[in-house]
């Protein structure tokens, strides 16, 4: 394995180009199950998530490849093989993508149930619920959901769960909807980017998907969709994390690709902070002045703040000059983060889904481990800022959803090294 080691202090200063959404490219892959001829996509990040469902795909009969231009070139070659298995599923939740369109275009699907994780249980019920309402027959076999339908059928259905809308949930239900016969009508639909831009691209390939970024979705389903060409959307908690990385630096970077449409929430609280946000030509710019105010803050689904900024912005108001209040409503256990930012100095303290941060003067660099994806992009944050060295282990998680990171934080002053743990 391989961990961060970073020398704090340093002001970040400069361009970062922002990768492709992680987050619409993985559903987006999930998608060309359907699609009856080749798929070119463009924007597509390289990350261990994205090679994760490439192989999955493989094992489904859908070869790619990428080409010296960074294109994606996604081909179904083989439909016979509708078995997702576990080995794979339990490395990315986002596999159950596959779910909704292996049904719609095979009539069978077998999923394996990934379980849980380190942010909290995130069941798989309102997908079911969903492919149920559309005609499925499901069955739990051996930790394997079987879904089969001879004819899936337009309906209208409710999708919001116990924390809101279910992003996966409205993928993969939007995905059967596709060939489904008749009209589909999703309420309480996922509004998040990601899921628009699910829609555009399917709709380029030939679907008739309309309210697509409301909470009412409409698809008519058509026979068959063939395939397109399409651009991939920045990747907005990537555009986060590098704005929260401006203002703990007390820095000034400009994140070409960046789109403040998708950022309005956290726009609105980073502003509250003390960081300036301004449209750029190219994006989006970013400085911040050296006193941090404290905030208020809930996550929630989109439009509002996203979960996956919950532990970048821990980070950021640990510095802050006064209190800051965080309650989580999306997983209300994501918070191991916050064992290891109190290593390097913080005062933070939990009272169920709250944690409430005492601000402090500084933080103090220190061994600390990586428990998943956005919590090792906090304590990268973190160590940017303390004293002394900070040595991040786990570096794998990063790699999930962030392309290069480490390349892109030196190209702006940091001081970050990728190296080997030693035993």
């Amino acid at each position: 394995m391989e961990l961060f080691e970073i020398a704090g202090g340093s002001r970040l200063k400069g361009t970062v180009q922002i990768s492709g959404a992680k987050n619409a490219a993985l559903p987006i892959l999930a998608a060309c199950i359907l699609c009856e001829d080749e798929v070119v996509l463009h924007n597509v990040p390289d990350l261990a998530d994205v090679r994760s469902m490439l192989t999955l795909l493989q094992r489904l009969g859908v070869m790619s490849e990428r080409k010296e231009d960074g294109s994606l070139h996604v081909r179904v070659e083989d439909e016979m093989n509708c078995h997702a298995e576990y080995e794979l599923v339990s490395k990315m939740r986002a596999s159950v993508c596959v779910m909704g369109p292996l049904l719609a275009k095979r009539k069978r699907a077998q999923v394996a149930m990934p379980g849980g994780c380190a942010i909290g249980v995130r069941p798989v019920g309102l997908h079911v619920q969903g492919l149920e309402s559309l005609g499925a027959d499901s069955e739990l076999i051996g930790g394997d959901m079987m879904l089969r339908a001879k004819k899936l059928r337009g309906t209208e259905m409710f999708l919001g769960g116990a924390f809101g809308s279910s992003v996966t949930g409205t993928a993969n239900v939007m995905m059967a909807a596709v060939l489904a016969e008749g009209r589909t009508v999703i309420e309480s639909a996922a509004c998040e980017p990601e899921i628009t831009d699910l829609a555009d691209f399917l709709n380029a390939c030939g679907a008739r998907i309309s309210g697509h970024g409301t909470p009412r979705m409409v698809i008519d389903g058509v026979t068959k969709i063939s395939g397109c060409e399409h651009t991939v959307i920045p990747d907005r908690i990537e555009t986060g994390t590098f704005m929260i990385a401006a203002a703990i630096t007390n820095g000034e970077l400009e994140l070409h690709g960046g789109r403040l449409e998708h950022l309005i929430a956290v726009v609105d609280r980073l502003r509250r902070v003390g960081v300036n946000i301004e449209r750029g030509e190219k994006g989006i710019a970013v400085s911040s002045s050296r006193r941090l105010e404290p905030v208020e803050l809930t996550t929630q689904p989109y439009p509002g703040f996203p979960t996956d900024l919950q532990a970048q912005t821990m980070a950021l108001l640990c510095l802050a000059d006064g209190n800051s209040i965080i309650v989580e409503k999306i997983f209300p256990d994501r918070f191991l983060h916050m064992a290891e930012l109190n290593r390097m100095g913080a005062n933070l303290r939990r009272e169920g889904g709250t944690v409430i941060i005492h601000g402090v003067r500084r933080l103090i660099g220190a061994p600390v481990m990586a428990s998943d994806l956005r919590a090792s992009a906090a304590l990268i944050l973190a160590g940017l800022i303390a004293k002394g060295q900070t040595r991040v282990r786990r570096a794998y998680h990063i790699d999930r959803g962030y392309e290069r990171i480490e390349e892109k934080l030196t190209a702006v002053g940091a001081d970050i090294r990728r190296l080997p743990e030693q035993d």
